[in-house]
């Protein structure tokens, strides 16, 4: 019991120090999952995206070990798949023990559905859908998984691989952190900032020509000030970017 509570504490903390403010409804959702299925924020099983939670597919991965699941099967489902448009469907049929007569969810992924992150990997994003609702049904998950997200324009393409950058250096972490740029652009759509104006707020913050100059201890602490602006007074922190356009329009 001592073990969950201070999983929850972390990831708790580490949820606020990515997300920055949660609404209460997300924090109690966050705790409950953590105690309920010993999920962990900074491993990537547990994700926020515009206040919601929603779980990943390392995360039912992790449930199904902890759960010692039998097996997984994905099957293509040929007669509702269309090659040329890049249109697959899978079904995908989970075996909780040696005797489940199984639990089966489908997933289906197109270029309609899918971030232009993936675009081309539609395949393998079906058949992670199909796996992903297969094992919410066999052990009665409610949430749903980020990897069933569709995609539409002005929305944030929604992939878990953003978190689960391993690459070191200013964009991202050797510990499986989720990478500074992926970090300001979740701020960035959150508050439904405008990114030109927050760059140019983020270069004359860190003192460098761009923000690519700047040293990652900079770019940390710049995104950590946004993100306590913004959650304390959104409006002043949108009249302080404004001004950056302006001037912008006297130097033109």
């Amino acid at each position: 019991m001592k073990s969950l509570e201070q999983l929850a504490r972390r990831n708790l903390r580490e949820a606020k120090r990515t997300w920055g403010h949660l609404a209460s409804a997300t924090v109690a959702s966050l705790l409950d999952f953590t105690r309920q299925y010993r999920l962990s924020v900074a491993r990537g099983e547990l994700i926020v995206l515009e206040s919601r939670l929603y779980l990943t597919h390392s995360g039912l991965l992790a449930v199904a070990r902890r759960s010692r699941c039998h097996g997984i099967v994905t099957k293509l489902e040929r007669g509702f798949c269309d090659p040329s448009a890049n249109r697959w469907v899978f079904k995908a049929t989970v075996y909780k023990t040696a005797r489940s007569r199984g639990f089966v969810g489908y997933g289906d992924a197109d270029p309609s559905n899918v971030s232009p992150l993936v675009r081309g990997a539609e395949l393998r994003v079906a058949e992670t859908r199909a796996v992903n609702r297969a094992l919410r049904k066999a052990y009665g998950i409610g949430l749903c998984s980020v990897e069933e997200l569709g995609w539409s324009a002005g929305t944030f393409e929604r992939t878990v691989e953003t978190k689960k950058a391993t690459s070191s250096g200013q964009n991202g972490s050797s510990n499986g952190q989720p990478r500074l740029r992926d970090r300001l652009c979740q701020l960035i759509r959150q508050y439904q900032l405008d990114p030109a104006l927050v760059k140019r707020y983020a270069a004359e913050f860190c003192g460098t020509e761009a923000l690519r100059d700047a040293s990652r201890e900079l770019v940390e602490s710049f995104i950590q000030n946004l993100a306590e602006w913004a959650a304390k007074d959104r409006d002043g922190l949108v009249c302080h970017l404004n001004s950056y356009s302006q001037s912008q329009e006297v130097h033109t």
